[in-house]
């Protein structure tokens, strides 16, 4: 089947045509110069190379170190000192190797290596290590020998996944326990949740080791490493064996957009170089982040990412990734301080064309590995093309973050009043999404529940969140908090043109921020942790916000809402009205804060419709101001359909 260009679906994009098809042609270059005319996949193995291996009875060790002069396994097995019989002996090409008769290791030793290089030396980890793990006393880490028994997977991958439904989460502080969980627990604990309420893929963040838990796990130090704070790879392989079993994909944050700067647990300066895997000089150091920052452009580089894509999807039988922190890669300045405005941007010296083509080349990858893989890209730039096929000059992801929604509901919650909230431009910042592009839709994600920054629940709501989320109180600041929680949900799944995400415990509006223990709260876990009992506390208004959000979830993936493009009916700027269709569903949301609207009526498709739920159900927190199954019928030649609108109230209707 013949693809479309992306320039032929924008106009304009037209201008910038043989940009788009140079960017194509390098891509296309590069992937013939490293891989020839086989699949990717069967020639990225790097994993399989460098690293601890037991293999035929004995262990092989091998690292690429071309700065290194010496080298040694330092460990619990020789008293951590450098002897002969752990020294790796130079192969060529910059690779060192060791082989060592079974008895030398065990499962569970600790180790590193000591590297010497012209001029010094230091302690490092293996740049591959699988397994490490911190002190508990000294908080120093070390890489840990791991050969347990191979885990019995039990269960397939889901498949695919058109319009996911992803539930966003931190294993860490996902117990209500003051505490970092478990994989385990949130097996037992969250998982059997999340089922329940019908996401079907579940999106986990800071997987990959990291020096500093809060750092959300984006500041990665070992990228093969499973971090070992949340437990034992095979305990995570039981976790995503369970999710599957439930029909749930599990994908992960992988951050391939710099590392951290630490040089006794990253990368940076392993051997002594500072470009062995950055690019050098000041490019290699990430302004924002005080990280290091990838030459995309190097072989030995790409090999490596790339590696570690198929690394995670083979090990883990995860069924996807969501790129963290693709603007940063996509330009030379890492988009800061832009608005990105003009399509110039896009295609001009700025883009580290390299990092185009490295994506391009993971996204190859990890489709042949699982065609049915979900691969979203976290960009704030909007730049065309990204998630559209490579065959159609894009760079090949399934999904982009739609990340300009949870901007406005922040802006319009923070600068408006509700009086002003235009139902014009909220269409419009919900709608207006490249056609040729997939995205996933949020009203927020984890970042606006960080500390420094506020959810939506405790935006509209405030302290009141303290004293007046009983059942039992008359309190207009959380009716109204309740109601619009519920909306701006709604509307915003109800319009996502590909995916919709919630963010672990936001779904019942989870209150207060997340801050993560540290030096200025006393190492408090009281903040990195979940709350589940107040949405199972019958007393509270917590449990109506989950069981709304859990018949959105089920409704509009049971009629495949998301499979069509949603049409417009009505935008009533004065009254503050906003209809929309999609497939065989009609969504009528009454936004204004003090009117109710009987027999207003609008255009639509003819026939009959049944409201099969509102928001202002009681069973949701709501005044119970409709009737059950309601059915209406359109009149006229002109198919009016005529509604009562409560105040702060939307409508789900199905045709008959």
């Amino acid at each position: 089947m013949k693809v479309g260009k992306i320039y032929g679906t924008d106009p304009w994009l037209e201008p910038f045509k043989a940009a788009i098809e140079a960017r194509h042609a390098r891509i296309a270059a590069e992937k013939r110069k490293l891989f020839g005319s086989g699949r990717i996949s069967d020639k990225v193995n790097n994993h399989l190379y460098y690293g601890l291996h037991f293999r035929n009875g004995a262990w092989v060790f091998r690292e690429w170190a071309p700065n290194a002069t010496r080298i040694f396994i330092i460990g619990d097995f020789n008293n951590w000192k450098r002897t002969e019989a752990y020294a790796l002996k130079p192969v060529g090409g910059g690779n060192w190797e060791l082989e060592l008769p079974s008895l030398f290791l065990h499962h569970g030793d600790l180790y590193k290596l000591w590297i010497e290089w012209p001029g010094g030396g230091a302690e490092r980890l293996p740049s591959y290590a699988t397994r490490v793990v911190q002190d508990p006393e000294t908080k120093v880490f070390s890489a840990q020998v791991w050969n347990p028994e191979p885990y019995e997977w039990k269960h397939r991958r889901p498949g695919k996944r058109p319009h996911p439904f992803i539930y966003e989460c931190h294993i860490g502080m996902s117990s209500e326990e003051e505490k970092v969980a478990s994989f385990e627990d949130f097996r037992r604990d969250v998982l059997p949740r999340v089922k329940a309420l019908g996401y079907d893929v579940l999106q986990i963040m800071a997987l990959q080791e990291h020096p500093y838990y809060g750092s959300f796990g984006y500041q990665v130090s070992n990228f093969f490493a499973l971090s070992s704070r949340f437990g034992t790879p095979e305990e995570f392989k039981a976790l995503v064996d369970d999710a599957h079993s439930k029909g749930i994909a599990v994908i992960m944050d992988i951050v391939h957009s710099h590392m951290v700067k630490n040089e006794s647990e990253g990368l940076s300066r392993f051997d002594g170089r500072e470009d062995l895997y950055f690019y050098n000089g000041e490019q290699g150091h990430h302004p924002a982040w005080d990280s290091r920052c990838f030459d995309y452009g190097k072989d030995e580089t790409k090999y490596f990412l790339l590696s570690n894509c198929k690394f995670w999807m083979e090990e883990y039988h995860l069924d996807g990734f969501r790129f963290d922190g693709v603007t940063s890669m996509l330009y030379w300045d890492h988009g800061l301080g832009r608005d990105f405005g003009n399509y110039e941007l896009y295609f001009n010296q700025g883009v580290d064309e390299n990092a185009v083509t490295y994506l391009a080349l993971a996204n190859m990858l990890v489709h042949e590995i699982d065609p049915n893989a979900v691969v979203i890209a976290e960009d704030v730039s909007g730049m065309p093309g990204l998630a559209a096929p490579f065959a159609a000059g894009g760079v090949g992801f399934d999904f982009r973050m739609s990340m300009g929604i949870a901007d406005h509901w922040i802006k319009w919650i923070k600068e408006k009043s509700d009086e002003q909230w235009s139902m014009g431009e909220m269409w419009w910042e919900l709608t207006n999404k490249r056609v040729e592009e997939s995205t996933v839709s949020y009203a927020e994600c984890h970042d606006q529940a960080l500390v420094g920054d506020k959810t939506i629940i405790f935006r509209l709501i405030d302290k009141e969140m303290y004293w007046s989320m009983n059942k039992d109180s008359r309190n207009l600041i959380i009716d109204r908090g309740v109601a619009l929680h519920k909306l701006i949900r709604l509307v915003t799944a109800a319009t996502a043109a590909g995916g919709y995400l919630n963010f672990m415990g936001n779904e019942f509006g989870h209150p207060e921020w997340i801050d993560f223990p540290r030096e200025g709260n006393g190492w408090s876990y009281k903040y990195a942790r979940r709350q589940w009992s107040l949405a199972d506390n019958n007393l509270l208004r917590y449990g109506a916000l989950l069981r709304f959000d859990r018949e959105m979830v089920r409704y509009l993936k049971k009629e495949k809402v998301l499979c069509s493009p949603p049409e417009l009916l009505r935008a009533d700027e004065e009254k503050q009205v906003l209809i929309f269709r999609r497939e065989n569903t009609i969504f009528a949301l009454n936004f204004n804060p003090g009117a109710s609207f009987d027999n207003y009526g609008f255009p639509a498709p003819e026939g009959k419709y049944r409201k099969v739920f509102d928001s202002d159900g009681k069973e949701f927190g709501g005044f119970g101001r409709l009737g059950a199954a309601e059915e209406h019928e359109t009149v006229s030649d002109e198919h009016i359909l005529y509604l009562y609108l409560p105040s702060r109230c939307a409508l789900v209707l199905k045709k008959i």
